[in-house]
């Protein structure tokens, strides 16, 4: 247990960062859609995400494996306290717009950060049931953010919310100023430049060119991310104007799903020993599509339960094997702008895709649409499974493989 107190520090401080991060989301929309009554002014905000996110990537990667990350993630933390802080009392929705910009970009920094850190500091024996239990707690956050909301709604109001979240933020501060310090100066110091960012860029497809196995598995990981993004699009229309719940029922769907990636996360942690990255990968590639068919296929209630329940349960296989995966591949030191600059293709396609679903659920139908995409999504899983299950390539799934890649 001594050598998991750090490790649990750090998931806490995450853990209580991205419980907040729910809790605050789901004021503002509320917040938003008093001040307009408008609720495309509400999906406005959903919209900043992947847009903060494509902006923060160009450059992050440069940023984050130059600098200590501890250091880094702290700061960010301070920030996003202050920035939601303040939310509570501007009435400009431009403004909000742009504090929710930059607080999406903040975010964004952050989460690529503390996979730099957790790599660092989890040794690569213990990263599979490390991020087992990241799974769980993301998850938990899922389904506690939201009833966390709704009890400080019933007892104060959005803006009491926002507040607290601010105050949630600056107590993972004082978590992660617990941990240690896990990075070496260089002796040269750099001054960050557009010229930089282009080596970087130039730096990572060297790696890509020379790793392609270990960058065709990761972008195929990134595949089932942009499907699952555009499937996610058309799920509340999906389940209210084709299959008739209400927003009660929906609500509770949502929830089947939260529990099936905690119940998924369980087994992943408790038999962490016993199951293969490769098995990981496998099951969570094929069976998280065929979740998104059973839902697609569904006539009642029971069988779209089903279908959620399993698509989540066996997408927290993929999380954990795909991310064990790649720490084990990608050295520390170029972590940050390898998946920075793979994240920014993921951006594009996923706002891309979205749209291109979007527009053909109107003019072709929901559930035709949402059938294709996930027979699509299903052809993407069995090339996974091919890839991943290549002989040759067994030792890169081995927890060693990572000492050597460091």
């Amino acid at each position: 247990m001594r050598s998991w107190k750090q490790p649990l520090l750090l998931l806490t401080g995450v853990g209580i960062s991205n419980l907040g991060a729910w809790v605050y989301f789901i004021a503002l929309n509320l917040i938003v859609l008093e001040m307009t009554q408008s609720p495309f002014a509400v999906s406005v905000l959903y919209m900043l995400v992947p847009l903060a996110a494509l902006c923060a990537n160009f450059w992050s990667g440069t940023v984050i494996d130059r600098t200590d990350t501890r250091r880094l993630m702290i700061l960010l933390d301070a920030l996003r306290a202050v920035v939601v802080f303040s939310l509570a009392f501007i009435d400009s929705l431009a403004l909000i717009y742009v504090l929710v910009f930059l607080l999406n970009i903040a975010s964004s920094v952050f989460e690529s950060a503390s996979l730099v850190y957790m790599t660092k500091l989890v040794p690569s024996g213990d990263r599979q049931r490390f991020n087992a239990m990241k799974n769980f707690v993301q998850s938990a956050g899922f389904i506690l953010g939201p009833a966390i909301a709704g009890l400080l709604f019933m007892i104060g109001s959005p803006t009491l919310a926002i507040q607290l979240n601010a105050l949630a933020l600056l107590v993972s501060v004082g978590i992660l100023a617990l941990l240690p310090t896990l990075y070496t100066a260089r002796d040269v110091v750099e001054v960050f430049s557009v010229r930089m960012i282009i080596e970087d860029w130039k730096t990572v497809v060297r790696f890509a060119s020379t790793k392609r196995y270990v960058t065709l598995v990761y972008s195929l990981f990134c595949v089932m991310t942009i499907f699952m993004s555009g499937l996610d699009s058309l799920e509340a229309s999906f389940a209210t104007q084709v299959l008739d719940f209400s927003e009660s029922r929906y609500g509770f769907l949502v929830s089947v799903a939260g529990a099936g990636i905690i119940a998924g996360s369980i087994i992943n942690a408790t038999f962490s020993a016993r199951m293969t990255l490769p098995f990981l990968i496998s099951f969570g590639a094929v069976m998280t599509p065929i979740g998104y068919l059973v839902f697609a296929f569904s006539e009642s209630f029971v069988v779209a339960s089903v279908g959620f329940f399993l698509l989540t349960f066996a997408l927290s296989f993929a999380n954990t094997g795909f991310l064990s995966f790649y720490q084990n591949n990608v050295p520390t030191d170029l972590m940050g702008r390898f998946s920075g600059v793979i994240s920014v293709a993921e951006s594009v396609l996923i706002i891309s895709l979205t749209f291109g679903i979007g527009l053909l659920a109107e003019f072709v139908g929901i559930r035709s649409t949402y059938v294709a995409f996930s027979l699509a999504f299903l052809l993407v899983g069995l090339i996974t499974i091919r890839v991943v299950l290549e002989r040759s390539r067994r030792s890169l799934y081995d927890t060693a493989s990572f000492e050597e890649a460091s």
